[in-house]
């Protein structure tokens, strides 16, 4: 079984997400498992921009914990363009290390999109540029260069949540 890539929601149903949680081609399929748990957890819907590290097929996601994925909400696209094109309005916060603000600087309403870039190359210079000011960081001591993806993700959706007042 092959899970469908080519999904397109109706736009009442890019509405109704409570976060859209945007991965940037990421690489390792347990962390975008991890995160797709949390966007089920939360009720945010999952958007992976192509291209990918890994397969969208059974095996692939069986192996890396996600059989749960007939209850995300997901939606592969080709580029950030597509992307913005289909949330054109949407507040964007980019979470990324360095950053000259911190997570909890930020004020998260229901619906932004949190983009993160993938495990390897992090976000694209283009992308930084035209969202410096929403830029965030999680705060960590020198001696750490970066957090999993996954548990950035978490973090970052679990304090917007606990802004705007729950799920």
């Amino acid at each position: 079984m092959v899970w469908p890539t080519d999904f397109v929601p109706t736009p009442s149903q890019h509405h109704s997400a409570l976060l859209h949680v945007v991965l940037y081609q990421p690489d390792i399929p347990q962390n975008t498992g991890n995160i797709g748990r949390t966007c089920v957890a939360v009720g945010a819907k999952l958007w992976l921009i192509r291209p990918l590290g890994f397969q969208l097929d059974e095996r692939h996601l069986l192996r890396a914990g996600m059989d749960y994925w007939d209850h995300l909400d997901y939606q592969v696209v080709e580029s950030w363009t597509e992307l913005r094109s289909l949330l054109p309005d949407r507040p964007v916060w980019c979470v990324e290390n360095p950053a000259t603000k911190t997570l909890w600087d930020a004020t998260f309403q229901r619906g932004d999109i949190l983009l993160f870039g993938s495990e390897t190359r992090g976000l694209p210079a283009a992308i930084l540029n035209e969202f410096r000011e929403t830029t965030v960081q999680l705060p960590m001591r020198p001696e750490v260069r970066s957090l999993n993806l996954a548990s950035t993700v978490n973090t970052a959706v679990y304090e917007a949540v606990r802004q705007f007042g729950g799920l």
